[in-house]
């Protein structure tokens, strides 16, 4: 059993059948057709079964997907490690970020990090933090940044700063720059925020659903949307409010698109989390980019950006 033989297992299981592996792997489909026979052969006990006409792991498959995954990622870190004895600033480096966190703070980061290693590869994911997870777990990422710490032991998590969230809406919201008492005085207001979809979980969805009902708010009006640049295109737009991190709404606060409310009994903020497999190899531009992550993500604002005043209120219709 080799890493090629389980790498193609693993190109099977997640491309959900022998036509897309071999599109993915640039090789023929009696090649890997081949290769699962002799695998199953190997191990005397079928990895995939036919149902409904899609092909699905069978209950030996699903038993060997993380022992896969870590034999992969194991043979690339030792591949990455005989290649970094030759050069130190050369070679690839995988990042993988929520996409949230994909803002101004990282394109400093990557700026510093590029200038200083002009010939290292550096690639670039944005997935949720679950998938941020797995991205590392399986060796196709280096380093990680995600929100909240990951509980598998294997993977290493070193919490980077809790970053504050705000509540934004519209500058001429009427209560735009004003305070309100409690969190259940925005009961009647239409929210907007990631959706919880199953099998991507994203912790900022959760965050927000989870303050909502310990502030006994479990039912409210509110707007599933997947992007946070549309998020805050409906916020200005005055067709709901959301709570956004201080560095997510910057740049629109900053240019007074959008304001703040002030809400008494809210103290919410979410841990910004670096996260690198446990015991996996890190080349030596691998752990300067993430020295600078931890350099210049951890200085945290202390408090939102800002906001300029906000313009006078007009009538609106509920």
């Amino acid at each position: 059993m080799d890493s090629d033989a389980l790498n193609t297992f693993l190109v099977v299981h997640r491309r959900g059948g022998v036509s897309n592996a071999a599109k993915a792997l640039h090789r023929s489909q009696p090649a890997i057709s081949r290769r699962i026979a002799l695998l199953e052969q190997e191990l005397g006990v079928p990895l995939f079964e036919r149902v409904a006409g899609k092909t699905r792991l069978s209950d030996a498959g699903r038993v060997m997907v993380p022992y896969a995954e870590r034999a992969v990622a194991a043979a690339q870190d030792a591949e990455n490690a005989v290649r970094a004895l030759l050069r130190d600033n050369s070679g690839p480096v995988a990042l993988a970020v929520t996409g949230t966190l994909a803002g101004e703070r990282l394109s400093k980061v990557l700026k510093r990090f590029a200038r200083q290693h002009p010939d290292v590869a550096l690639t670039l994911r944005t997935a949720t933090s679950a998938e941020v997870s797995d991205l590392i777990r399986r060796g196709e990422a280096t380093i990680g940044l995600r929100y909240d710490r990951d509980r598998s032991g294997e993977l290493d998590c070193e919490v980077l700063f809790a970053e504050p969230l705000g509540l934004v809406c519209a500058p001429d919201h009427p209560l735009a720059g004003r305070r309100v008492g409690r969190l259940a005085d925005l009961r009647d207001e239409r929210w907007i925020a990631f959706p919880e979809v199953p099998g991507r979980r994203e912790i900022t969805a959760s965050h927000v659903f989870a303050l909502f009902l310990t502030h006994g708010l479990g039912e409210v009006a509110w707007t599933p949307v997947d992007s946070l640049t549309a998020q805050k295109r409906l916020v200005e737009a005055g067709l709901g409010i959301a709570l956004l991190s201080h560095s997510n709404a910057a740049e629109e606060l900053r240019a007074g698109s959008i304001a703040t409310i002030r809400v008494g009994n809210l103290t919410a903020s979410h841990e910004v989390v670096a996260v690198t497999r446990h015991g996996g190899f890190l080349s030596a531009a691998s752990r300067r980019l993430l020295d600078i992550i931890r350099t210049d993500f951890s200085k945290v604002e202390s408090a939102a950006p800002a906001a300029k005043p906000p313009r006078p209120s007009r009538q609106r219709h509920r």
